[in-house]
């Protein structure tokens, strides 16, 4: 396993500088945030090869196929918009060889299960199918139920199983992030069983049941570690990609150099 740094971690930062600090801190991969990306890819890509870094999970402007009610995230409401938003990123991202670009379900936002299925079903196929042109994987992130008409209404391991089941996008792959699958009921079970479906992972920690920010993995209540080491013994071996949403009060408050050292020492602790 190698170490990485998703950038919405030090969202203050500019892309320019999440390279510097992340590659001086330690860092073997970043995970990019296409809203920090500079419109010079190929710049871009010469100064992650300058610092020696590789990309872990990229999320992409648009990141779900239904609209979020994540207040700066929520994005344009015409699914189709969405849709077509994300299959751009997806060709964009190619550029920077990615672990995978990332998707998420979004929310209900007022229509039937049956209904918000079936978009996107529909959406991940011809996602995927994007992908699968330009040899990017995408990872299909399901999301805590805690943050069901938030962020996803495709809450565990075996709900995403079955979406991704009818989309039949070989492409699309499983996301796994500790903070949302930490209690998922057969996530152990399914780790073992599934290991080699999963694209990319999201390390971070829940601080408390009564906060909705996130910590270092290792600091919380999410058991990351017997995960991370549920993932090795699986054979899972990608980056761990530390991905912290805070408060400026809390961890985004940091200075870049600051947060990137605290965040590494967190990964290499997860190491196996």
């Amino acid at each position: 396993m190698i170490t990485s740094l998703s950038e919405i971690s030090t969202i203050g930062a500019t892309f320019a500088e999440d390279v510097e600090a992340y590659a001086a801190a330690g860092f073997d991969a970043i995970g990019l945030w296409e809203f920090k990306l500079p419109e010079d890819d190929a710049a871009n890509i010469a100064l992650l090869d300058e610092h020696g870094l590789g990309v872990a999970v990229c999320i992409p402007t648009v990141p779900s196929v239904l609209p979020l009610a994540i207040p700066g995230m929520e994005g344009p409401d015409d699914v189709e918009e969405r849709i077509r938003s994300l299959e751009a990123s997806v060709r964009r991202f190619a550029a920077y060889d990615p672990a995978c670009v990332a998707c998420l379900s979004g929310p209900l936002g007022g229509r039937a299960e049956d209904e918000g299925t079936a978009i996107v079903v529909e959406a991940l196929s011809r996602v995927g199918a994007a992908a699968a042109m330009v040899g990017v994987r995408v990872g299909f992130e399901p999301i805590h139920s805690a943050q069901l008409d938030e962020a996803g209404f495709v809450t565990t391991l075996a709900h995403a199983d079955a979406v991704l089941a009818e989309a039949d996008a070989p492409a699309v792959g499983i996301l796994f992030d500790t903070y949302h699958l930490w209690d998922d009921p057969d996530v152990l079970g399914w780790i073992a069983a599934n290991a080699d479906r999963i694209v990319g992972v999201h390390v971070a920690d829940w601080p408390s049941p009564d906060r909705g920010d996130r910590v270092l993995p290792g600091e919380g209540i999410c058991r990351v570690r017997e995960l991370v080491a549920a993932l090795a013994a699986a054979g899972w071996d990608g980056a761990l990609d530390v991905e912290i949403f805070s408060t400026p009060e809390r961890f985004w408050g940091l200075p870049v150099d600051e947060a990137a050292r605290q965040a590494h020492a967190a990964a290499v602790a997860l190491l196996p």
